[in-house]
């Protein structure tokens, strides 16, 4: 009885239950690895058919490699001391025909020994595996076959799953290696004879098993990961629609379906490029660092991964990424694993033509809560901010009208400041403010696309907000040693990645919706027109007023970033007033614009002189008139000033560019102004059947006809002009005791 006693008051001292509240116990933890097993299992499965898709397209694309490599490559391999004369006049003339042959054939060849044929066999696998470790699958939309379509159905799984699949395969390894042996630890407590009867040190091992299995389960619950294991078993296995609805997610998703693609291939970008030519020390510390992106929402790529990382490891940096490479995601990414490690507030600092796109990103990219700090509430926005956290977002304009940190406010986890290069000027007021809050705050991020070795003294302007004691050292030499000489020179204030650096896949299609709000002038004319219920002049509104309008400022804005960049770009508009609004606001190399009283020669020839620009340019067209028929690769930027009643005009529109013979991601910017009719159309045309529409988008009807598959223009024309005029009576008859806010 004595042994009773002492497992009793082993139990109480441990708090380790026995008997029956062992057994559920166990029983939960049972349930809980079956689960996390089952995730393993699904996620092995599905990384299987991927491989097994994956292989054979590798194989082809290899075989294709060597047939085109003389034979007499193998020689380098060997350093010359292979002898082929007899192999290449027995008719093996290339490395691929080497490759594919055997031991057996090869000694077969008259003066070919067990040695000659050895090494050329040999030599062959050495040049076939490293050309398999550079060629990279393409998957063409236009062309799809079986074995694509196989591939990137696979993917599909894995990419439909989203960034949970990583989360909650990490957890489940996790889980398994905590819970198998506690559990194995853990089964004499099972049953109180089994304990009665045990010695001593068996006891205390199972109740500081059963501890661990309480801890472990407890903890796991707490994290929602019965939940989503639950969840993503269930996505893992699910099979598309079809096809069709494989290769239509593949066309609005690829990006996704490349990074994945690399990750499973292995072939991806460059190491080097993808940490931005850093000196090899400082890029192994920043790798070393492991990203939390347990807030995030979405699945980071490896460059990216890498920025946020650098970032978070350097403290005070600028992140120079050109544009289309994912500067704004990267930053999220930073701000999502510091809340995940305990850091509660967050500045970010933008020009008021992007607060609400970052508004939009951070939501939909990450967990964390956003509170933009602008306008008249800007005040009692920042209180709240100051009591409850979150991610402020604010202006440069507004930013020195709220007490920083110096003056009591809170001190933000991370300063981001976007398009950095606005503070360039030290002696301005908005380059005071943003010294005045980066001189207080640990962690500051910039993000400009601008490159920096092109503006040595704009970039040691910058340094001084960051890391002052680095920027005497900073020389326009650096700059003229050309880009990489210069960022290993700068390496801890900068990381720069150029898109044929770290987009391994191009031709590739990244789509960003540019949303703005209405200024003043801009509202005045566009309830003017929704009181008239004129449908064409609400759609072109935003351009009524060019000096105010917050559309065509941003347009300026990413036009000016492209120009910094070198690249071109085409404007496309519906409507012929808002591209000469346009051509009179761009100070660039503007052709155009290319409109339907434009002869179908005349068009082609405005393409090519704009074609053969070298660097920086800008087309303008209609969109009716350049959506069909020519060919636009030569541009890499494609800005639409307002959505399109029939999304097939879009869709033909941006092919233009994202076709084959493109040698760049496809960068599309669509402006939107909240709270307007673009936004009433947006939410209209994506309750459609979307199935439906692509299927139609991809047909020759399509190509050709676009007026048979779209929806019918007059009734969705009068649904959004009575939805607005109601809207805007509302509004109106809510906010008149304090006046029409915005005007």
């Amino acid at each position: 009885m004595e042994e009773a006693g002492e497992t009793e008051t082993g139990a109480r001292t441990t708090g380790a239950p026995t008997g029956k509240a062992a057994r559920e116990l166990i029983a939960r933890a049972e349930q809980q690895l079956d689960a996390a097993r089952a995730v393993l299992a699904d996620h092995t499965r599905a990384v299987d058919a991927v491989h097994a898709a994956l292989v054979p397209l590798l194989d082809s694309l290899v075989r294709r490699e060597l047939a085109a490599i003389p034979v007499s490559r193998l020689k380098d391999v060997t350093e010359g001391r292979l002898r082929l004369g007899a192999v290449e006049q027995a008719g093996y003339t290339t490395v691929g025909q080497v490759h594919e042959a055997n031991r057996y054939e090869l000694r077969q060849i008259p003066g070919v020994g067990a040695q000659t044929a050895d090494q050329a066999l040999a030599a062959a696998g050495q040049i076939a595996h490293a050309v398999r470790d550079t060629v990279a699958v393409r998957i063409d939309v236009e062309a799809p076959d079986e074995s694509t379509t196989a591939l990137v159905t696979a993917l599909h799984r894995l990419v439909e799953a989203g960034p949970d699949v990583r989360r909650a395969v990490d957890a489940a390894r996790r889980l398994a290696e905590r819970l198998e042996p506690a559990l194995t630890g853990a089964s004499p407590a099972r049953g109180r004879l089994r304990m009665l009867f045990a010695g001593r040190e068996t006891r205390a091992a199972a109740l500081a098993a059963v501890a661990s299995v309480r801890t472990t389960v407890a903890g796991a619950a707490e994290r929602g990961l019965p939940l989503l294991f639950g969840q993503v078993s269930v996505d893992l296995l699910r099979h598309p629609e079809s096809d069709l609805a494989t290769w239509v997610d593949f066309e609005l998703r690829s990006a996704e379906y490349y990074s994945l693609l690399a990750e499973m291939s292995g072939v991806g970008p460059d190491r080097d490029a993808a940490a931005g030519f850093l000196p090899s020390a400082m890029a192994d510390r920043v790798r070393g660092l492991r990203l939390d992106d347990s807030h995030l929402r979405v699945s980071l790529r490896g460059y990216q991964s890498f920025g946020a990382r650098f970032a978070l490891a350097q403290k005070r940096v600028i992140l120079g990424d050109e544009m289309g490479l994912g500067k704004t995601v990267q930053a999220i990414a930073a701000l999502a694993h510091l809340a995940a490690r305990g850091e509660t507030h967050f500045l970010v600092v933008c020009p008021a033509s992007v607060l609400i796109n970052w508004t939009r990103e951070v939501r939909a990219r990450s967990t964390l809560r956003v509170l933009p700090l602008h306008g008249p509430e800007r005040q009692a926005a920042f209180a709240e901010w100051q009591g409850g956290g979150g991610v402020a977002l604010t202006t440069f304009d507004a930013l020195h009208t709220l007490p920083a940190a110096r003056d009591g406010g809170r001190r933000p986890g991370m300063l981001v400041v976007d398009e950095a290069h606005y503070v360039k000027n030290p002696a301005t007021r908005r380059s005071r403010a943003v010294s005045g809050w980066a001189g207080h705050t640990e962690r500051v991020l910039f993000l400009t696309g601008t490159p920096m070795e092109n503006r040595v003294e704009e970039f040691r302007s910058l340094v001084r907000h960051l890391q002052p004691e680095l920027a005497p050292s900073i020389s326009t030499t650096r700059g003229v040693a050309g880009s990489h000489a210069f960022r290993r020179a700068v390496a801890p204030a900068y990381l720069r990645r150029n898109q044929e650096d770290v987009l391994s896949e191009l031709p590739a299609l990244v789509q960003v919706d540019e949303w703005e709000e209405f200024s003043g002038a801009d509202l005045d004319v566009y309830r003017e027109a929704v009181a008239a219920g004129q449908f064409m002049r609400m759609r072109q509104a935003a351009y009524a007023r060019p000096e105010t309008s917050a559309k065509l400022n941003r347009l300026r804005e990413l036009v000016a970033e492209a120009s910094r960049s070198g690249l071109k770009v085409v404007v496309f508009s519906y409507f012929r007033p808002v591209l000469t609004t346009v051509r009179e606001a761009l100070g660039a190399t503007v052709f155009g614009p290319v409109t339907g009283d434009v002869p179908v020669a005349r068009r082609q020839e405005l393409i090519d002189e704009f074609s053969a620009v070298d660097g920086h340019a800008v087309l303008l067209s209609q969109i009716q008139a350049g959506g069909i028929g020519v060919n636009m690769q030569a541009a890499s930027v494609v800005i639409l000033c307002e959505p399109q009643i029939k999304p097939t005009m879009e869709h033909q529109a941006v092919a233009r560019a994202h076709r084959m013979g493109q040698i760049r991601t496809v960068q599309v910017h669509r402006l939107l102004a909240a709270d307007s009719v673009d936004q009433r159309m947006l939410d209209i045309l994506a309750r459609k059947e979307r199935l439906f529409d692509a299927y139609a988008r991809r047909s020759d009807v399509a190509e050709t006809t676009p007026d048979a598959v779209d929806v019918s223009e007059g009734s969705l024309v009068r649904r959004i002009v009575e939805e607005e005029q109601l809207r805007l009576a509302t509004a109106r008859t809510e906010i008149r005791p304090s006046g029409l806010r915005g005007t």
